[in-house]
């Protein structure tokens, strides 16, 4: 897409004339306008950057039938108003092909309309790394002088989302997301240390502050220290804690555990089960002895994200059908309770829990206000405890319990009465998040992270630490 668009281009445009061609009972428009700029090295020097911009345009058609309403469901990139007609109709023949939408509702309605609708989409350009660049470059002779080697990469994404429906919706979000990965290493590649960041603007970003504690953790790797499978006490920082909670989130829907099929479901009592709002589901039950609150906000300050439905296809936890319903402040766990599973406007009808959307944020809070070095300095003095860096190749075992297998990342480093004394070999893991909730025994201060495993897909986080007393190191992996 060009840096000016042709008028009858522009994506509210293009939004009004989708609805407008539209011949089925409902149409959903989505019109998504993407830019990205990014910036990579290797080595101590910038290898590559560039910017990108496209559209994406996403059309649902309703038709209603005698048996019910279907809906048909396509998405094109790179569309333009001479795209448009085939586009729609393709919609609304597979709505036409489609049996009856199990998710059927009526179309979010309300004569509700932006007042920034109508305005040219938010863009990136290089221009975000102004301030952040010179200070990369700062960051290179840090490290060579340090005897260190930084590779990474940093990228800014702005989509604007212009949202229209036949019930007179028209909604319009913003999304800016900036990620940070830095990867320092030993020159003979013996050693290593990963930290990572999210941001919205990268005006709070200092490359410099990272690569100072890299270069603390590779000096902790200078001594290697070899130790078995087997449970250890455990400081899980807030970028681990992040993608064992996004994951627990992502298998939480009300309709799954409701049906038995998740760690959420609530186990037969042999008498029929329980009845209610809610019902066959853990809501209600306390998960966590510590005071901890997991929610989502789309107003959190520097996580803000759509504050309204903004489904692209619909499944277990979302539906097309609920496009432009408003968005609240959501306690899923609360002082650790399970207070909330998400559910679509469907799912809640079947279940009796209340209508909770999913929302692109998370946070966990209640914990004390000690800083991972702190807890570090708390830590080891009964017995060694471990210091993860992070976790990757995340995969379900069981989705019963949720028990996931992953492994250990760039650093695993032995505590001993307050210090860090070496580094040790990492490890395969067996764990459920939901678990390990119920047996945590320290959680530390929030604060914003990024998810490392997740952070193409979920960056918006803020976790504390948490201290587990015997984290399940199933086995010894010899990966980096």
């Amino acid at each position: 897409m060009s840096m000016r668009t042709p008028r009858r281009n522009r994506p509210h445009e293009i939004v009004e004339r989708a609805l407008e061609l539209s011949r089925a009972d409902g149409c959903v428009v989505i019109a998504d306008e993407h830019s990205s700029a990014n910036l990579r090295w290797a080595g101590n020097a910038l290898t590559t950057n560039g910017v990108t911009r496209g559209r994406t345009l996403t059309v649902v058609a309703t038709v209603n039938g005698g048996q019910g309403t279907a809906s048909g469901v396509v998405s094109r990139s790179a569309v333009t108003a001479d795209d448009l007609e085939p586009l729609v109709r393709a919609a609304e023949a597979a709505a036409r092909d489609a049996g009856p939408a199990e998710d059927a509702q009526p179309l979010v309605g309300g004569e509700k309309a932006a007042a920034d609708f109508t305005e040219a989409p938010a863009e990136t350009s290089s221009e975000v790394f102004a301030a952040f660049a010179p200070a990369l470059g700062e960051s290179f002779r840090q490290a060579r002088a340090g005897g260190r080697e930084l590779y990474g990469f940093a990228q800014h994404d702005v989509v604007s989302s212009y949202l229209g429906t036949s019930s007179g919706l028209r909604l319009r979000h913003d999304q800016p997301t900036g990620t940070l990965e830095l990867n320092a290493k030993s020159p003979d590649r013996t050693r290593s240390a990963w930290a990572g960041q999210a941001t919205r603007d990268f005006t709070d970003v200092d490359p410099r502050l990272l690569d100072t504690e890299l270069g603390r953790r590779l000096g902790w790797a200078e001594r290697r220290i070899e130790l078995p499978a087997g449970r250890y006490d455990t400081l899980l920082p807030p970028t681990a804690v992040a993608d064992l909670l996004v994951y627990q989130m992502w298998s939480s829907g009300a309709r799954d555990a409701a049906e038995g099929r998740t760690v959420f479901s609530r186990p037969s009592d042999g008498n029929g089960g329980a009845t209610g709002p809610g019902a066959g589901t853990r809501v209600g039950e306390r998960l966590s002895e510590l005071p901890l609150t997991l929610r989502s906000d789309p107003w959190a300050a520097g996580l803000e994200c759509a504050p309204f439905v903004l489904a692209h296809s619909s499944g277990d936890d979302a539906s097309v059908f609920d496009n432009g319903l408003p968005l609240t402040a959501t306690d899923w766990l609360r002082e650790g309770v399970l207070n909330r599973l998400p559910t679509t406007r469907h799912s809640a009808g079947l279940t009796g829990l209340p209508v909770a959307p999913g929302i692109d944020n998370l946070l966990l809070e209640g914990g004390s206000s000690r800083s991972l070095d702190e807890m570090v300095a708390a830590a080891g003095h009964d017995g060694p405890t471990l210091l993860l860096t992070c976790l990757w190749y995340i995969r379900e075992v069981d989705p019963a319990t949720l028990l996931l297998t992953g492994l250990t990342r760039d650093g695993v480093y032995l505590v001993e009465k307050g210090e860090v004394v070496g580094e040790v070999n990492n490890f395969r893991f067996n764990e459920s998040p939901v678990d390990l909730l119920s047996r945590a025994v320290e959680a530390g201060r929030t604060e914003r992270t990024l998810p490392r495993e997740w952070g193409d897909y979920f960056t918006r986080a803020a976790m504390p630490a948490l201290r587990v007393p015997d984290f399940n190191m199933s086995s010894v992996s010899r990966g980096v």
